[in-house]
């Protein structure tokens, strides 16, 4: 098995709505905003290549919206998509399955493409789609304060495609890679739990976005059910330090792994890795 990181730019959101209730006083020092308030933040995807399979994790915000939706977050840098697998030697139809850890805009827009006359179909053509069933149904059917997340140009090409398909709590995809399910954030959202060379790496998505965001009080105010977040990022936080996990950050703007430590204040950052060296470390 290999992994890869596969970069897809940066955006930029709030950092009020980013960090909660945290004072900006405390999170500036995390991620300093700009004269707008919005902090810049990565949309870091993994691929996970087993010989047979080739399965990327989330997608970026893709290319197909339009430029009044991406002056709201002002999507920039050097990396794409298609450019970063490319980069990897991976071609678009070389991708076997597509994970989705959720259908918010800047995890599942790349899973969706502008055709030359218009027309929407899938990014890659020869991938089983996964999400989860519950959660799906939610994207489709969503809460007023979760709506302009999930939007229909994402979702349905995918459902119409034939390609998709649903994992379960604590189903293995392939071997060594299984994910888990925690609503927190969104309803049913996938933690994708990989093993490599005994290694353990837990795909974090809006879990845990950042390294700043290890802290329990700093939950998103995004979050659908933050006392419940709370809940689920200890457990987690407990469980990557006694199994030694590594943390994968999707949004964290320069770290991409971290190890985890317990102090007087809770557990916290140990040690930033990039993904390439864990091969190379020992646990």
């Amino acid at each position: 098995m290999k992994l890869h990181v596969i970069d897809t730019g940066f955006f930029k959101l709030d950092g009020g709505a980013m960090f909660g209730v945290v004072p900006k006083v405390l999170w500036q020092k995390i991620n300093p905003p700009d004269e707008k308030n919005l902090c810049t933040w990565a949309m870091r995807c993994l691929l996970i290549d087993t010989g047979k399979r080739r399965i990327l994790i989330d997608t970026g915000i893709g290319q197909k919206q339009s430029e009044k939706f991406f002056s709201h977050f002002e999507p920039h840098g050097k990396d794409s998509l298609s450019g970063s697998l490319k980069a990897k030697g991976y071609s678009l139809a070389d991708i076997t399955d597509v994970l989705l850890t959720h259908l918010h805009f800047d995890h599942c827009g790349g899973a969706v493409q502008k055709k030359e006359d218009g027309q929407l179909a899938v990014t890659f053509p020869n991938a089983t789609y996964w999400s989860h069933k519950t959660h799906w149904e939610s994207a489709l059917n969503p809460n007023p304060r979760e709506k302009a997340s999930f939007l229909k140009e994402n979702i349905l090409p995918i459902e119409e495609s034939g390609q998709l398909k649903f994992l379960e709590d604590g189903e293995e995809l392939v071997p060594h890679v299984t994910v888990e399910a925690v609503s927190g954030h969104t309803e049913h959202m996938l933690l994708p739990h990989i093993e490599i060379n005994g290694q353990k790496i837990i795909y974090m998505a809006d879990l845990i976005p950042s390294a700043g965001h290890i802290s329990l009080p700093y939950v998103m105010a995004y979050d659908m059910q933050p006392l419940r977040t709370l809940q689920e990022k200890a457990h987690y936080l407990q469980k990557a330090f006694e199994q030694k996990a590594l943390l994968f950050f999707e949004h964290d703007p320069k770290i991409e792994c971290c190890s985890i430590k317990e102090t007087v204040k809770g557990y916290r950052m140990d040690q930033a890795y990039k993904l390439s060296e864990i091969d190379h470390k020992n646990c």
